[in-house]
């Protein structure tokens, strides 16, 4: 009995501090990662303003080889939204471009539903650093709800390393052509 409720008391400190640790952790988080591509500013924003080429470079996007996609609207314009549908990994909902700058910069709107209902901002920005190289900077903000923000302690190390891979992925694709 006495072990018993030792490992029962262990529980009930353990969720006791996580749920302390909550209540003092930042609700926001942001996460942000870039790379530099020997191609054209033009050209490198002429292909990530086409939401449809995340199927070849978004990690996220190819989590689930079998996922449904529904486009709606036209692709490379405000309002252009991509629903999507898959396993565990790659969850339920949809992006929507919120607003586009020609050139350098694009706002995407992330609303999840599965595996949680949560909204976030992605931020996709491009810069000229030398003669045919462009730095493709890519954001993520959001809000966790308590206790969800416990999250936020490794959603830098969780989601930066997939910003990493799909960043490289641009990379790849477009240094090939």
């Amino acid at each position: 009995m006495t072990i018993l409720f030792s490992i029962l008391l262990f529980l009930a400190v353990l969720v006791g501090f996580l749920l302390f640790l909550a209540l003092i952790i930042k609700k926001e988080y942001s996460i942000e990662r870039d790379i530099t591509i020997n191609k054209s500013k033009e050209e490198v924003f002429d292909y990530i303003k086409i939401m449809r080429n995340q199927e070849k470079y978004n990690v996220w996007v190819m989590k689930d080889p079998n996922v449904k996609l529904v486009y709606t609207g036209i692709d490379g314009t405000e309002g252009f939204t991509c629903a999507w549908e898959g396993n565990k990994q790659a969850g339920k909902g949809e992006q929507e471009f919120k607003k586009i700058e020609d050139g350098t910069s694009l706002n995407i709107e992330l609303r999840f539903e599965r595996p949680f209902k949560n909204i976030a901002q992605t931020y996709l920005y491009t810069k000229t650093v030398g003669e045919n190289q462009t730095n493709l900077k890519w954001q993520m903000v959001g809000k966790n709800k308590f206790p969800m923000n416990l999250m936020n302690i490794i959603i830098d190390g969780l989601l930066g390393k997939d910003l990493d891979k799909s960043l490289n992925n641009v990379k790849q694709i477009l240094e090939r052509n």
